[in-house]
């Protein structure tokens, strides 16, 4: 299976996105995080992902009889590249964009659904608005959010942080009207 194909599916991705940041977990912990997954999914994902070297182990221990397994991602395995994106058919693109709302919906169901959950304490936010812009001010406009973006990016697990999801989404919405 290909890096697209392995990537391009809603439990792999919340996978993914569950081991940013340099953390190691288990699949019994990653279990924990998705209780809507079923845990024989849940493990076929993981294997599928370390078969590919996505996630590689990084220690094993014996519990109770059984091997646990503890992985990490391989952050640099663990994207489309630019030749990737500009390789995929319209209807890859179809694919990966239902396959990061429906795990972007299920983080989010499972965040309301946690003891405690408070959107308003937490920041939460869903906003959305229209630019007008050219290609060059689009172009510009995503360079300043990567900016932004790569100066918190290596931010790993500390004292006070907790992890954030946050989505980027642009697309042409239609045709551009009058001058």
């Amino acid at each position: 299976m290909n890096t697209l194909d392995l990537l391009l599916h809603p439990v792999r991705l919340r996978i993914v996105n569950a081991m940013y940041g340099g953390v190691t977990r288990t699949t019994s912990e990653l279990c924990a995080r998705m209780p809507d997954v079923p845990k024989t999914s849940a493990y076929r994902h993981v294997g599928l992902l370390a078969e590919a070297g996505i996630l590689r182990i990084v220690d094993e221990q014996r519990v109770h009889g059984a091997v646990e397994r503890h992985y990490r991602l391989s952050a640099d395995k663990a994207r489309i590249d630019l030749a990737d994106a500009e390789a995929m058919s319209l209807d890859d693109h179809r694919r990966g964009f239902a396959a990061a709302m429906a795990a972007l919906l299920s983080e989010f169901t499972a965040y309301l659904d946690r003891d405690g959950s408070d959107p308003a304490a937490d920041s939460v936010g869903y906003r959305q608005g229209t630019l007008w812009l050219t290609p060059e001010e689009l172009a510009e406009f995503v360079d300043d959010l990567l900016a932004v973006f790569k100066a918190r990016a290596m931010n790993g697990p500390g004292a006070g942080r907790k992890p954030h999801v946050m989505s980027a989404i642009f697309f042409p919405t239609g045709d551009p009207g009058p001058a």
